[in-house]
């Protein structure tokens, strides 16, 4: 039961991150193309710009994902071996600091005292290193697929704001592209809300304020380049 809760919980928060990572693709693309529009109607240039913040993005997050599971792992095998060192030189300590965590979880002595038993004779050490550090002792996350999912999630939220910004005409784009990303940003905050279990208004009404401002300030900054250009 406890494997199975840790699973779920685990691709809820793989679920949770993606959804993020689409979110920062929306907003950081969004910022870039309404920021060369205020500047030019370039066509080219808004491309250009879009596409080199999409990759940029997209490889920053990448890499920051990649360093920080692997931190994540290395720390986790580690603590892991330390688990197997303990159970090695002092296995009937660890069988006691079981069972008093298990009695400080609200069993009764003796239900805690076989519950530690049992859980050591099928697995000493996934039980010790789930029970005092919250730990899988058999999963950890791989750092290359942590990156690309970091990597596919940025990328499909960008492609939204960059797809209609040099998509639609001149005349329209700039309204065409505030409201498509202000609807992707809905629902990643209605989902992102859902999935922490958090009020949705107000994720929804958030989410939109920043995408809205960063938008606004940005299409200023490139409007006024442009005039003194």
């Amino acid at each position: 039961m406890a494997e199975a809760s840790a699973s779920l919980h685990s691709k809820l928060n793989w679920l949770r991150a993606g959804v993020l990572g689409a979110n920062d693709g929306i907003v950081s693309i969004a910022g870039i193309v309404m920021g060369v529009a205020g500047a030019t109607s370039n066509t080219t240039a808004l491309l250009i710009a879009g596409l080199a913040g999409l990759v940029a993005g997209a490889l920053s997050m990448a890499g920051g994902e990649y360093v920080s599971v692997s931190s994540q792992k290395d720390t986790e095998l580690a603590t892991i071996q330390k688990v197997r060192d303990i159970l090695a030189d002092q296995p009937e300590q660890a069988l006691t600091d079981l069972t008093g965590i298990y009695e400080g979880q609200g069993l009764p002595p003796d239900l805690a005292a076989n519950v530690a038993q049992a859980f050591t004779k099928h697995d000493a050490v996934a039980a010790h290193t789930q029970a005092r550090f919250g730990i899988s002792a058999h999963e950890q996350t791989s750092p290359w697929i942590a990156a690309l999912a970091s990597f596919v999630a940025f990328t499909v939220g960008a492609v939204i704001p960059l797809v209609v910004m040099v998509c639609t005409p001149a005349s329209i784009r700039i309204f065409a592209t505030i409201g498509a990303v202000l609807v992707a940003l809905a629902l990643t905050g209605s989902v992102s809300a859902w999935l922490g279990e958090a009020k949705i208004p107000r994720a929804v009404l958030r989410n939109c304020l920043v995408g809205a401002m960063t938008m606004g300030i940005t299409y200023l900054v490139g409007h006024l380049l442009n005039v003194q250009l």
